[in-house]
């Protein structure tokens, strides 16, 4: 992993299909052409799947606009949060959202336990910083909170890692993503210095 330099260009193919509007991140250059292409095989395979989810195509859809934010992009860590709103009538629509961390020079897709040290018990941790988070800020619960799981939601922003649930998974719908930011001084020592989070530590 580059953690001195590497920052990747980005370019955005649209697509205006009524009721369709896709606006999808295309890494263009900044590192090998095998990485640039497993990038981008996995952020087009993770908007089809979005789309999907939705139900899309069906006639029963009146809006859908995806969307993306880059969280991070430096150092050879790209991390992405790629959104999907729908909208079928009723109330209100609903927006699914998924993010992706790469290492931008092999293109390699992290999971949330890829980011500490094998056999470190990062979940307990996690689950205790996130349940103090959801005290001080007196989040609404629906139920218990459930703890994070082994393909958990997750996107690197600064120096921070920002846990996050579906929309209705843990708090009532108007309360949007309930996002946990974890300061990667936080949980250092359960780091692998190897990965994305182990190059912004420096």
């Amino acid at each position: 992993m580059n953690g001195q330099t590497l920052m990747l260009p980005i370019d955005i193919v649209k697509v205006n299909q009524p009721p369709l509007k896709q606006n999808t991140p295309v890494i263009t250059g900044g590192t090998g052409e095998e990485a640039r292409k497993k990038m981008n095989e996995t952020i087009e395979r993770t908007v089809s799947d979005l789309q999907k989810a939705q139900g899309y195509p069906s006639s029963d859809i009146q809006e859908m606009d995806g969307t993306f934010e880059i969280k991070t992009n430096q150092r050879g860590v790209l991390s992405l949060s790629l959104l999907n709103y729908a909208f079928t009538g009723g109330a209100h629509g609903n927006t699914l959202q998924k993010s992706l961390t790469f290492d931008g020079d092999t293109g390699r897709s992290y999971k949330l336990g890829e980011l500490f040290k094998p056999g470190s018990d990062y979940k307990k941790r996690l689950n205790a910083i996130i349940r103090a988070q959801i005290k001080a800020r007196k989040l609404p619960l629906l139920e218990k909170y459930p703890g994070i799981t082994d393909d958990q939601d997750f996107y690197v922003a600064d120096k921070s890692l920002v846990i996050y649930f579906p929309l209705y998974a843990i708090v009532p719908y108007a309360w949007g993503f309930p996002y946990f930011p974890i300061s990667v001084f936080q949980i250092q020592d359960l780091i692998d210095e190897e990965g994305p989070l182990g190059v912004l530590l420096y």
